[in-house]
């Protein structure tokens, strides 16, 4: 273990270990691939990846395993939501990789040998994945192959088990990097841009086409005389049905119950707050009394002008007025009560350029001795070069130096420096040892207050609670008979109905109420028509919900997709006949001018339009395309365009040289970059792998 605390301490302060493969600039984190992924296999599978049924327990197992080599790397086992989302795509990943990339890489007739493997975890062409992880650096920050032999041979004694865990992770890491290299590099060679290709983009995007144009818009109103057939619809769903792929979703309606507190239960509150005012206004110990008291707890923060205002107006407002003294009390309009107390008032500077040197948290005695080593002269890097466990941090070139800190960019234990001296060393002890540190430099001080803030929100007595659960338990016996008594309810009580439309499978938030990830399981679980019992989110909201409609994972059905492909159909078809309507209105006309009389609209003199960058001209691209091969000097005939109907004349085109050589092979790049980040979501539709995270998770 005394190897993973060397990985901490050489990593720095600033120590983040990636668990994913993030070298690889080609790789798409999980999230992102959401609709290529499928949402349906068995109740008890978290997906299916190339045929392979991956279980919840098989799946818990790697997830436990990621989080155990995080802790391990880390130094820490607390871990937010965030975090452990994050932890779970990273399982998802190496489980795609594992049955799916990997295998179609060796179909593809790549491999990765075992004497190749030997020379990336140790032998002359080693991987970055292991000459740039901290627990393989010597005591200079080089790479060291004796490190890596030093936590192989740990992992007989390690009772744990635990180095043996994050060795598989490093060998596992290092062998698929190497698979995604070798595959990335056979996708690039295939993207060639020869001296003709090339000659064409340049010519393309330098060629600028002068226009004059009218344009008359489309009808807002209906047009009766334009119909569109069922056979029509059927069609164009067959000839375009690769459009209507879809996620498995929902449509829903539901009715929530909000508890909040009754007067009562605010005077309550308010009774609350005013019994420690007094004692609020008087205590010499602020963190411990706000510790007992306050919802908001004490902070060291030194606030500015206007900064307070996130948290209450009334408050801000007091404390840009007065240096010193404690506010009145106030309530905002969600019935919390806030009251301030200024408690100091400095010249503070926004930020200051700090060094330190890092010791372990046993050496004190040594602190001492290097500030007053430091105190007569010595140079700063000089001492920290020698002494400091910390040899990765040197924001200014040299060692020792972390850069510029501010109040929200802070190493915990480091708020002390916004106060130091320039130029005098002095010691502080963090959750990462003892430190030596100097502030070298600061903004201009600006005021600032220390301001201590007792906070009580209103809160729903059981009586208020059971009020609100009252109505919801009538208002769900009353829907209890299917989506019909659900409607009739509603409309009894006066309640509104939520409707909701393709809700997904990974959805937990609804308005503004979050973690209600229990309603999507159920209308997940039951039948169009259905409608819930009562559905408790955070012990505040009672919802009822009805399920009014089921949409299957792959394609939409044609009945699903026969009002938007109607309205494509009909808006088409409008577009047309606009054009022929103002093909007969100007037929003999050779003017612009006349043209734009007759049609009743103006000309717009002098576009200049580039067909190489159509989405950034804000012009119909059927326009864009007609206009920029057209001849020059002629009036068009009418163009029917999505947003109207457009005559034209090209006045000229000319040929200029601000996009360059370099300019079109940083497109190709782009392009080819583009490539190999579609290598995975392109595996795992054609695979059609299936990923039910969401109905656990």
């Amino acid at each position: 273990m005394a190897i993973l605390q060397k990985t901490r301490e050489k990593a720095g302060l600033a120590v983040s270990i990636i668990i994913a493969l993030a070298l690889l600039s080609f790789i798409i984190d999980p999230g992102t691939l959401e609709t290529a992924f499928n949402a349906m296999s068995s109740k008890n599978d978290v997906g299916v990846i190339n045929g392979k049924k991956i279980s919840y327990v098989d799946f818990q197992q790697d997830v436990e395993r990621f989080t155990t080599i995080n802790e391990m790397v880390t130094g820490s086992s607390a871990q937010n939501e965030q975090q452990q989302t994050q932890v779970r795509n990273v399982a998802w990943q190496s489980l795609i990789d594992k049955y799916l990339f990997t295998v179609k890489a060796r179909e593809a007739g790549i491999n990765v040998g075992e004497e190749e493997m030997k020379e990336l975890l140790a032998g002359d062409m080693v991987s970055p994945l292991i000459s740039q992880n901290p627990a393989f650096l010597d005591e200079n920050g080089q790479f060291s192959k004796e490190a890596v032999q030093n936590l192989v041979n740990s992992i007989a004694s390690d009772q744990t088990g635990r180095l043996k865990i994050y060795w598989d992770y490093v060998q596992n890491s290092v062998n698929t990097q190497q698979y995604y290299l070798k595959y990335g590099s056979l996708i690039s060679a295939t993207n060639i841009q020869n001296p003709l290709m090339l000659k064409r983009a340049i010519a393309d995007n330098n060629v600028t086409t002068n226009v004059d144009f009218v344009l008359v818009p489309l009808p807002y109103s209906m047009d009766s005389t334009i119909t569109v057939s069922d056979s029509e619809i059927s069609s164009y769903y067959k000839d375009h049905k690769q459009l209507f792929r879809q996620n498995a979703s929902r449509d829903m309606e539901y009715v929530v119950f909000e508890v909040k507190p009754s007067e009562t239960d605010v005077n309550v509150a308010s009774e609350a707050i005013n019994g420690l005012y007094e004692e609020f206004a008087t205590t010499g110990n602020m963190k411990s009394f706000l510790a007992r008291n306050s919802e908001k707890s004490y902070s060291d923060y030194w606030y500015k002008n206007g900064e307070l205002a996130s948290v209450n107006s009334d408050i801000d407002a007091f404390v840009s007025a007065n240096n010193e003294g404690t506010s009145e009390i106030f309530k905002n309009s969600e019935n919390v009560f806030f009251a301030a107390r200024v408690l100091e008032t400095a010249q503070i500077p926004d930020s200051v350029f700090v060094k330190h040197i890092l010791l372990s948290s046993t050496d004190a005695a040594k602190a001492d001795s290097l500030v007053e080593v430091l105190s007569k002269g010595e140079n700063f890097a000089n001492v920290a070069a020698t002494n400091s466990l910390d040899t990765r941090s040197a924001a200014d070139g040299e060692i020792g130096s972390l850069g510029w800190f501010t109040q929200n960019y802070m190493i915990p234990g480091f708020e002390s420096v916004l106060t130091a001296q320039i130029g005098k060393p002095y010691v502080i002890t963090t959750q990462y040892g003892t430190h030596v540190v100097e502030v070298t430099a600061k903004t201009a001080p600006v005021l600032k207050k220390r301001v201590a803030i007792l906070q009580k929100t209103a809160l729903a007595s059981n009586e208020t609670f059971n009020v609100y659960y009252s109505k919801a338990t009538e208002f769900a016996n009353l829907a209890s008979g299917g989506y019909q008594a659900y409607k009739n309810a509603a409309d009894t009580m006066g309640l509104y109905s939520h409707p909701l439309k393709n809700v997904l499978e990974g959805n937990s938030t609804y308005g503004t109420i979050e973690h209600a990830k229990e309603v999507t399981r159920w209308i997940f679980d039951n039948k169009v028509g259905k409608v819930s019992d009562i559905i408790t989110v955070d012990n505040n909201y009672f919802f009822v919900a009805a399920v009014t409609g089921i949409h299957k994972e792959g394609y939409a059905t044609l009945e699903e997709m026969k009002e938007p492909i109607r309205q494509q159909l009909y808006s088409e078809k409008l577009s047309e006949k606009a054009a022929q309507d103002v093909a007969a209105k100007i037929a003999g006309l050779d003017d612009l001018q006349a043209i734009a009389d007759t049609l009743h609209t103006t000309v717009s003199s002098g576009v200049d339009i580039r067909f190489a960058s159509m989405a950034a001209q804000g012009l119909d691209p059927k326009f864009i395309g007609v206009a920029s091969v057209a001849p020059e000097g002629q009036i068009s005939a009418p163009v029917a365009g999505s947003i109207g109907t457009y005559v034209f004349k090209v006045n000229s085109r000319e040929t200029e040289s601000f996009y360059t050589e370099d300019d079109a092979k940083n497109a190709a790049s782009q392009m080819g970059s583009y490539t190999t980040q579609m290598i995975v979501p392109v595996m795992v539709q054609d695979a059609n792998v299936k990923d039910n995270r969401a109905r656990f998770f």
